[in-house]
């Protein structure tokens, strides 16, 4: 049986390391998806990562065990390259919503990413802003909460 294909923001990526409110809806999606993200991904979530580290969120320990993971995922995502086109929609992204510019990006990419596929591709964030900009740029939207 084929898996199913999704879009994933980072927001949603990050809930697969980092335990906060939305991680175990985060976790299913993952493992019953094949994650596509946009060639920003990997960096933004590995921030993210480092950064809760940093706080004393997670210790070193958890810290290398979540790196692991992570590098061991990242080989089976598809990532979609930031291409002159897809920038240049990301910025159209921006004036048309008020969003920040790696969720532009987001954006664009699984628009560019959805034309290349016969059914909808899901776009899966936890962010609301980009939820919102997404159902109006006509994506089928899933919200983690």
């Amino acid at each position: 049986m084929v898996t199913p294909s999704a879009y994933f923001d980072t927001s949603v990526l990050v809930k697969r390391y980092i335990r906060e409110e939305g991680s175990t809806q985060a976790r299913l999606l993952v493992r019953t998806r094949q994650v596509i993200s946009s060639a920003i991904a990997p960096l933004e979530t590995i921030s993210a990562i480092r950064r809760n580290q940093a706080s004393g969120s997670i210790d070193d320990r958890a810290f290398s065990a979540i790196v692991e993971r992570f590098q061991k995922d990242r080989r089976r995502w598809q990532l979609v390259e930031l291409l002159p086109e897809i920038l240049e929609l990301a910025e159209e992204c921006v004036l048309d919503f008020n969003i920040r510019a790696l969720d532009a990006i987001h954006l664009a990419s699984a628009k560019a990413t959805q034309a290349r596929f016969r059914h909808r591709l899901t776009f899966i964030t936890a962010d609301s802003d980009q939820r919102d900009a997404a159902s109006q740029l006509h994506l089928e939207v899933a919200w983690v909460q």
